[in-house]
C-alpha cells in the first residue's frame, strides 16, 4: 500500500509568525508616519519630502482645538447666520488660528526647544538633521506674517473701524515667542508658561471668532480668560512627555516640580474645577439648559482621567487626550451658544 503525501504541506513554523507579523508591522509602519504628518508622539524618522517634515514642524494634530475655538467665538457672538459669506469669513479665520499662526506657533517652539527635543523626541525635524535651521526661521517668518495679512484681511471684510483681529494676532504671536524663547521663555515657569498656552488655545480664537461676528466685551474678554483655567489643566497633559529633558535642562514643568502623581491630578482637578465653575456661571445668567449639558460633558472626562490618565499619565496622555477632549472642546462650544443666547 502506497503512502500518500498530501498536497498542501503544513507551513513550518518560522513561516507561520513571519506570515502574522507582517500586516501588524506594516500597519505600525503606517500608524508610525501618520504621527510623523501630524507632529504626535512615536512618529517615524527618515522622511526626505521637505513638505512633510515643514508640516510635521508645524503639528496639524494642535490646530483642531484653534479651529474649534474660532466656531464657539461665533457662536457666543450671538450674530452669526448660515450664509456663504459668513461661511467664508469663518473658514478664513480657523485658517488664521489653525495652521498659520498654531503652525507658526509649534514651528518657533520647536525651535527654541531643539536642545530639549534632541532628549525626549529626537526623531523631531530638527535634531534628526532633516531641516537646517535656517530653513525653519524662514518657515516661522513665513507663517507669522501670512497670519497678519490674513487677519488684515479679515479686518476689512468685517468693516471694522480698528483693526482687532489683527491686533489679536499681534498678540497672539507675541505670547508665542515669550512663551518659547528667552530670556522671558515663559515655558520655564509651569504655571505662567501652561496658562498662557491654555489661554492660547481657548481665549485667543475664541476672541478672534466673537470680534468677526459681534463686538468683543470685557465679559467675553473675562470669562474665556477663566475658562482659560481649564486649558491650563489641559497644557498640563503635554510636559509629562517631555519630563526627562525637562528636568535636565532645568525647566520648571509641574511634573518636574512636583512630582508625576501629584501634577497629574492638579491637571485633572483644574480641568475639571474651572468647567464646573463656568457650567456655574450659566446657571446665574439662566441658561440652566446649557449648563446641565456642560455637567454631563464633564462626566466622561472624570471617567477617563481615572481609566487612563491618573494611573500612568506618561503612557496613556496620548489615549487620555484622544477619549477625553472632544468632550471638553464640545463643552466650549455649549458654553458658546449659552452666551450667544443670553446676548452677553
Amino acid at each position: 500500500m502506497s503512502e500518500s503525501n498530501p498536497i498542501n504541506q503544513n507551513p513550518q513554523p518560522n513561516e507561520a509568525v513571519e506570515s502574522t507579523n507582517q500586516p501588524a508591522t506594516n500597519l505600525e509602519d503606517r500608524n508610525a508616519k501618520t504621527r510623523q504628518l501630524l507632529g504626535m508622539k512615536g512618529a517615524a524618522t527618515g522622511e526626505t519630502s521637505i513638505w512633510k517634515i515643514r508640516l510635521q514642524l508645524m503639528k496639524p494634530i494642535t490646530w483642531i482645538p484653534l479651529i474649534w475655538g474660532v466656531v464657539c467665538g461665533a457662536a457666543s457672538s450671538g450674530n452669526y447666520t448660515w450664509s456663504l459669506e459668513n461661511v467664508l469669513k469663518a473658514a478664513l479665520c480657523m485658517l488664521l488660528s489653525g495652521p498659520l499662526l498654531t503652525g507658526y506657533t509649534q514651528t518657533i517652539n520647536d525651535y527654541y526647544d531643539r536642545e530639549i527635543d534632541a532628549i525626549n523626541e529626537p526623531y523631531r525635524p530638527i535634531p534628526s538633521g532633516a531641516i537646517s535651521e535656517k530653513q525653519v526661521i524662514s518657515q516661522f517668518v513665513l507663517l507669522v506674517l501670512l497670519g497678519y495679512a490674513v487677519a488684515y484681511t479679515l479686518d476689512l471684510w468685517a468693516g471694522h473701524e480698528f483693526p482687532n483681529v489683527l491686533m489679536l494676532s499681534v498678540f497672539g504671536s507675541f505670547i508665542a515667542y515669550i512663551y518659547s524663547a528667552p530670556p522671558l521663555k515663559l515655558k520655564q515657569n509651569g504655571w505662567l508658561g501652561n496658562y498662557a498656552l491654555g489661554a492660547s488655545y481657548i481665549a485667543l480664537p475664541w476672541w478672534a471668532g466673537h470680534a468677526l461676528f459681534g463686538e468683543l466685551n470685557w465679559k467675553i474678554v473675562v470669562l474665556t480668560l477663566f475658562y482659560s483655567l481649564a486649558g491650563l489643566g489641559i497644557a498640563i497633559v503635554n510636559d509629562f512627555k517631555s519630563v526627562e529633558g525637562d528636568r535636565q535642562l532645568g525647566l520648571k514643568s509641574l511634573p518636574v516640580m512636583f512630582g508625576i502623581q501629584t501634577a497629574a491630578l492638579i491637571c485633572v482637578v483644574m480641568i475639571d474645577l474651572f468647567q464646573g465653575l463656568v457650567a456655574g456661571y450659566l446657571v446665574t445668567i439662566h441658561e440652566n439648559l446649557y449648563a446641565a449639558i456642560l455637567v454631563l460633558l464633564i462626566i466622561p472626562q472624570i471617567t477617563f482621567q481615572d481609566m487612563y490618565f491618573l494611573r500612568d499619565p506618561i503612557a496613556n496622555d496620548v489615549k487620555y487626550q484622544a477619549s477625553a477632549q472632544p468632550f471638553l472642546v464640545f463643552g466650549m462650544l455649549v458654553t458658546g451658544l449659552a452666551l450667544g443666547h443670553a446676548g452677553i
